[in-house]
């Protein structure tokens, strides 16, 4: 520990994230989980979460000030340790969605990089869902992106 970090510290606290946020985080980190946002990416971020009831009463102003605040996170820990921190406050009838959701976002594009296969492999075990049914969920999404 340096000298001035407690100094310069951010005000982080310990605060758990809400289930919007989770969500919405593990879908950010898979988007940049390759080391860039890609347009389609970013943009399949904010339709699929559009869609869902649990966003429904999110403000505009209360979206921008939760992305702000994931894109800190993601800025200065990176989408691992994001995913990491989303897993803990996502409820479990809520981990294979966004599981699923993330795989969607990764293999919009067609292609698959190394490390989006470890950021998925990083997010299975994160979000605890057994291999044969991450397997299941990937194979859906490939045949969903085909074309």
């Amino acid at each position: 520990m340096g000298l001035f970090d407690n100094l310069f510290a951010e005000k982080t606290g310990t605060r758990e994230l809400t289930k919007q946020e989770a969500f919405a985080g593990i879908l950010l980190a898979a988007s940049a989980c390759d080391g860039h946002m890609a347009q389609g990416e970013v943009q399949s971020l904010f339709t699929t979460t559009e869609r869902m009831r649990m966003f429904e009463n999110v403000s505009p102003n209360k979206w921008n000030a939760m992305m702000d605040s994931l894109l800190k996170i993601l800025k200065k820990s990176g989408p691992l340790k994001l995913v990491d921190a989303c897993a803990e406050a996502l409820p479990d009838g809520m981990k294979q969605t966004a599981f699923a959701n993330a795989c969607d976002i990764l293999l919009a594009d067609g292609s698959v990089e190394e490390e989006e296969k470890e950021f998925l492999d990083h997010l299975q075990k994160s979000l605890e869902i057994d291999g044969d049914t991450a397997l299941s969920i990937a194979e859906v999404m490939i045949i969903k992106n085909k074309g």
